[in-house]
């Protein structure tokens, strides 16, 4: 690191130190916010990631034409370590089994059971999957408009200062407005990692969404052919 990035990065934290205690306070909270949303951030990316490959390895599976009493099984057995779409797919196929056995003579009675049971599942599994967007959300929209109160605080201060100055110069007002204007700076370093995390988030779940519904929309006529 040279000299003069050492120097601009003191100075920066000499303004941060020299900011009145309002300031002070929105930047602290800003930098709080953004660190949860880095943590969120990571959190979804390894969630997504995750679904994304479960389903592509379910997906194998069950168009390889394995025989569905197997991978009913093998989604039981390792329930908390199934993807979302092996989980609808257990539900599904479960209530199926279970009203088959129950001797229901209306076909159209056991694939509704079995499709009502998946559509279940399904909102469960998007659900947790979208859970935490709405915070990545709030701060992308809400962080600039903190940022933006801190700096309109502290040059509101910046100039109440200079009441008790003689003669006004730029070397009086300078400092606090730059003080000021480090609260809107945070306030963006929070907000667009979070607005640009979401979008990517949400796009990936719309994805992986119209997969899962079109897999319950197969495997209920699935059910529905071997009825027949």
């Amino acid at each position: 690191m040279g000299a003069d990035q050492l120097g601009t990065d003191l100075a920066i934290l000499e303004l941060i130190a020299n900011a009145s205690l309002v300031v002070k306070a929105v930047m602290a909270l800003l930098l709080v916010v953004s660190f949860m949303s880095w943590y969120w951030i990571f959190r979804k990316a390894f969630a997504i990631r995750d679904a994304r490959t479960k389903t592509d390895k379910f997906e194998l599976a069950f168009w390889s034409g394995g025989e569905l009493n197997a991978l009913y099984q093998s989604a039981n057995n390792n329930r908390h370590m199934a993807g979302g779409m092996e989980r609808m797919f257990a539900a599904g196929y479960g209530e199926f089994a279970k009203l088959r056995n129950q001797r229901v003579q209306d076909g159209s009675a056991i694939v509704d059971g079995a499709r009502r049971a998946m559509r279940a599942s399904y909102q469960r599994e998007l659900d947790d999957l979208e859970s935490h967007l709405a915070f990545l959300a709030s701060v992308g929209s809400v962080s600039p408009y903190v940022g933006l109160f801190g700096t309109v605080w502290g040059i509101m201060n910046a100039f109440r200062g200079l009441a008790n100055v003689g003669q006004a110069t730029l070397g009086h007002v300078a400092p606090g407005i730059a003080e000021a204007l480090v609260a809107t700076a945070i306030g963006l370093f929070a907000a667009i990692p979070a607005v640009v995390a979401y979008n990517r988030f949400a796009h990936d779940i719309d994805r992986l969404s119209t997969r899962w519904e079109s897999f319950l929309e197969e495997f209920s006529n699935i059910l529905q052919r071997q009825l027949r």
